[in-house]
């Protein structure tokens, strides 16, 4: 690791293929365009940011990226796949009820944002920051959020018996977004596993009634 907490590639000679130092340079300048944007917002964060923190060349920014657009919409889509990953895991869990294995997933999601604040402040704010695209790339992905918890829901029959089911979870899937990026907005990130009894609470009670 080097001083940034990156990765580090040998020095000298070594026997790393050509494709393991290629991925090495993308992951470091993900890292870099991570940690630039959450410091100065994207509208402010230069190609020259994302090279002073991920330490490569602008010829290597290059070889990878079109732009910044482009290495910042790579980056997001990183973070994307790693909290849509744990949240996956947890809705896996054999043998739980619906509403347990629900806790499980968002405990995960909530867990996860908290546990790297640059990354909280890319995926929830600075994406409505890069344009119309990224803006399309975000509610692609929250949809995908609603069809994984939409598929967990309609095992509970009270679920199922709701007028729209697909729109109630959509309410659910929002209302959590906007709570937390609310939270992540004010610097209040660490705090984002608080939030999990509560919304888990409300919802038991919509079920409910």
């Amino acid at each position: 690791m080097d001083s940034d907490g990156f990765p580090s590639l040998p020095r000298g000679r070594h026997h790393l293929t050509r494709a393991q130092v290629s991925a090495s340079q993308r992951d470091r300048l993900l890292q870099g365009m991570t940690q630039a944007v959450a410091e100065k917002g994207y509208a402010c964060t230069s190609v020259a940011d994302v090279l002073k923190r991920a330490h490569v060349s602008r010829e290597t920014f290059y070889e990878h990226f079109t732009d910044k657009q482009a290495c910042f919409l790579a980056a997001y889509q990183s973070a994307a796949e790693r909290i849509e990953g744990v949240v996956r895991e947890a809705l896996q869990a054999a043998g739980e009820p619906v509403m347990g294995r629900l806790e499980r997933a968002l405990g995960a999601y909530l867990r996860e944002l908290a546990a790297d604040a640059s990354a909280a402040r890319m995926f929830l704010l600075e994406i409505y920051a890069a344009g119309p695209t990224a803006a399309a790339v975000r509610h692609g992905v929250q949809r995908e959020f609603v069809e994984l918890v939409d598929g967990l829901l309609m095992e509970d029959e009270r679920f199922r018996r709701l007028p729209d089911h697909e729109f109630a979870c959509t309410m659910l899937v929002g209302g959590v977004a906007s709570m937390v990026t609310g939270a992540v907005a004010m610097g209040q990130h660490a705090s984002l596993p608080k939030l999990c009894a509560p919304i888990l609470a409300h919802f038991r009670s919509l079920l409910d009634s």
